[in-house]
């Protein structure tokens, strides 16, 4: 009997073991924005905690059972993806487009390795998930909330301004997107752009910002990493001056960094294209846990919750977030129909033609 008690405890301690070992092991590959770019790196990160059962706050599996390599330059970004992959995590996490080449060199030599590559779809070896995102959807909806605020202001001849990061297919969808949003309410409006072809030179983006709402622009939907925070900055700046500007977050909710006032009840973003990176990470996770894993590409779309709109900010007011719910669902139903490629919105009309959006 005693025997029998001893062989169930050590057979039930051993299965504690497992169900802790069973966890993969993960490392998250940024580029120099890292984790704290309030943004897209941010929210693959928050998905990494979640998987682990810890918070911004307090991340006590860090270092063991994941950690955050960042590259200060993109010349890093073969050596790490080699490092991390000689060290044989379970999982290797890599954000961003910018490390499809790399990625694409080095997953062919470590078949047994698994990656995750987010914003990508051309990776295909079967070892790599790749993730991509509706981001033309969500910014469409952000570009419908600016255009009603703007035409609830009463704004004259409104402009509205898009800041990207570095040009290509992924940050086009953002592009697009945000004028088909803005158009779709106010036709005549003026819609001007900028790259600051970096994800990580906030000062770019807060002196384009300055420009632009000196020269009348209303609102500047950024997506640019942490590029984007300067965006931010002005804005913040001008609100609390009084100037009646808005800048549009990305990636995550960025309400809170726009706060401009003591009480804390005034923010400068408007609204934020929220992309859901972590539901990625957590995805790809689970599936290595539970072993089914495995190369393709998985979208995530408005549809399925991985794209949404903040509603966070007040200022917004009740029948704009009502009337942007409602385009939500046409856009769901395949009602409302919106490009991904420049070409293809540019054929519909459906967007400026001296855009500097690029599909490769």
């Amino acid at each position: 009997m005693k025997k029998a008690l001893v062989a169930a405890l050590v057979l039930s301690l051993f299965s504690v073991v497992a169900a802790v070992a069973a966890d993969p092991t993960v490392r998250l590959l940024t580029d120099v924005s890292g984790v704290d770019d309030k943004s897209f790196n941010a929210a693959a990160w928050r998905g990494i905690l979640q998987f682990y059962g810890d918070t911004l706050d307090k991340q006590s599996k860090k270092g063991s059972a994941y950690d955050v390599v960042t590259a200060q330059t993109q010349d890093m970004y073969i050596p790490n993806i080699k490092q991390v992959s000689d060290e044989k995590y379970g999982l290797i996490i890599t954000t961003g487009f910018t490390f499809a080449d790399a990625l694409g060199e080095v997953a062919p030599k470590y078949p047994a390795q698994k990656y995750l590559i987010v914003d990508v779809d051309w990776v295909n070896f079967p070892n790599v998930m790749q993730a991509t995102f509706t981001e033309h959807e969500g910014s469409y909806l952000v570009g419908v909330a600016a255009a009603l605020k703007a035409k609830a202001d009463g704004i004259k001849d409104p402009k509205f301004g898009f800041i990207g990061g570095i040009p290509g297919a992924v940050i086009t969808k953002f592009e697009v997107g945000y004028a088909m949003g803005v158009l779709s309410v106010l036709p005549k409006a003026k819609i001007v752009d900028y790259y600051a072809n970096d994800w990580a030179k906030p000062e770019l983006a807060k002196t384009q910002a300055k420009n632009w709402y000196d020269s009348g622009v209303y609102c500047i939907f950024s997506a640019a990493g942490f590029t984007g925070s300067g965006t931010i900055a002005q804005a913040k700046e001008y609100r609390a001056a009084g100037k009646n500007v808005w800048a549009i977050g990305v990636d995550s909710d960025q309400y809170e960094d726009g706060i401009y006032d003591a009480a804390k009840t005034k923010s400068a973003v408007l609204t934020s294209m929220i992309k859901r990176v972590e539901s990625a990470t957590l995805y790809a996770l689970k599936a290595v846990k539970d072993g089914t894993f495995k190369g393709g590409v998985v979208v995530f779309d408005t549809k399925s919750d991985g794209i949404a709109f903040s509603d966070k900010n007040a200022a917004l007011g009740k029948d704009i977030v009502a009337k942007v719910n409602a385009v939500k669902k046409d856009i769901v139903s395949g009602k409302t129909k919106v490009y991904a490629k420049y070409a293809d919105a540019k054929a519909a009309k459906a967007v400026p033609s001296d855009l500097q959006a690029k599909d490769d």
